[in-house]
């Protein structure tokens, strides 16, 4: 799916300088040494086939809401009415989505030299916290229908469901694919994915009311449907803060990451090293790497640059080569 573009290249530049904020007791040290920087930057999926999906997407669930509740009204159907409101809540998070879509490919400026891709991720924050209101609005609903049963007009109510799973179980297809490797999308994806669930709920117990009479089912299955959408969300809710927080990626290995620059050739010693989410498709690495034997040349770092990205998904990398003459550890350590 799309493209993948990677160059990598190092640079031998021995500067002297002291470390403000990297200092140790109260003395500042100024100290000379290389850097080598390798770079990696890649691309997930092809923007336009996602455009498409979201603007589908967005116009059938817009078209959706309003005929859902519409009928939901006239037929007295609770569940119809709440479910309008989720889906409502899904036309925002996929609006949501789609304009961090577009602003995680805005070019850097010198404000955001990284560009806007973080957007992204909060994107997927927002998309989970928006389906756990959801959750609880439906769940609140359920409970006073529960409470206070009222007639619900079955047949409507069960075709309405039966175009409800249509719309959203076709608009979850369009990210089936681009769910894999972006958070974002999969936040999308998982957003219509649990409406079709619903909407299925919805039909089954409209079903069901229209041969039994038990008005109970209705907000019964609704709530049985709110509590597995609930453990789906949960994961979406924590990756996509941990990014948020520039925790390393669920998908990315630390410690094998840092066992591998260790076994480097000329690698003593690897310190300061950072992994962090640039986007919901991009890690970014930041290490010093102590090489008594000095800068050990470009192809070197490049090699370092081009295995980090194939075997460990890390798109941009910047290493600090280090002779180790003098203590480099930065105050940031880890507990």
């Amino acid at each position: 799916m799309g493209h993948d573009h990677h160059h990598a290249h190092g640079h031998d530049h021995g500067h002297d300088h002291g470390h403000k904020g990297c200092s140790h007791g109260k003395h500042d040290h100024g100290h000379g040494h290389h850097h080598g920087h390798g770079h990696g930057h890649h691309h997930h999926g092809d923007p336009n086939s996602q455009g498409r999906a979201f603007a589908i997407a967005i116009a059938l669930n817009a078209i959706f809401v309003a005929i859902e509740f519409t009928y939901g009204f006239l037929a007295n159907s609770t569940a119809l009415m709440a479910d309008a409101g989720h889906n409502l809540s899904d036309v925002l998070g996929l609006a949501l989505a789609w304009g961090a879509a577009i602003l995680a490919r805005q070019a850097p400026t010198t404000r955001y030299t990284y560009g806007l891709r973080s957007s992204s991720m909060l994107a997927a924050l927002f998309n989970a916290m928006l389906l756990m209101a959801a959750c609880g609005a439906i769940a609140w609903e359920a409970v006073l229908q529960l409470m206070h049963p009222s007639p619900v007009a079955g047949a409507t109510v069960s075709i309405v469901a039966a175009i409800g799973i249509a719309v959203n179980g076709g608009s979850a297809m369009l990210f089936m694919s681009g769910s894999k490797d972006d958070i974002n999308v999969r936040g999308a994806y998982l957003h219509l994915a649990a409406d079709a669930a619903i909407s299925l709920g919805v039909l089954l117990s409209g079903v069901a009311v229209m041969f039994t009479g038990w008005t109970w089912l209705d907000p019964a299955v609704s709530l049985a449907i709110v509590a597995i959408i609930m453990a789906s969300t949960w994961s979406l809710l924590k990756e996509s803060l941990k990014m948020v927080m520039a925790g390393v990626p669920d998908s990315v290995n630390a410690d094998a990451i840092e066992q591998f620059l260790r076994s480097r050739e000329g690698v003593r010693d690897v310190h300061d090293l950072h992994i962090w989410a640039m986007s919901t498709t991009e890690t970014a690495l930041t290490a010093h790497l102590v090489i008594p034997g000095g800068y050990p040349g470009d192809q070197a770092i490049d090699d370092i640059a081009a295995q980090l990205k194939a075997e460990f998904s890390i798109h941009h990398c910047t290493l600090q080569v280090e002779k180790g003459t003098t203590e480099h550890a930065c105050c940031l350590k880890s507990s």
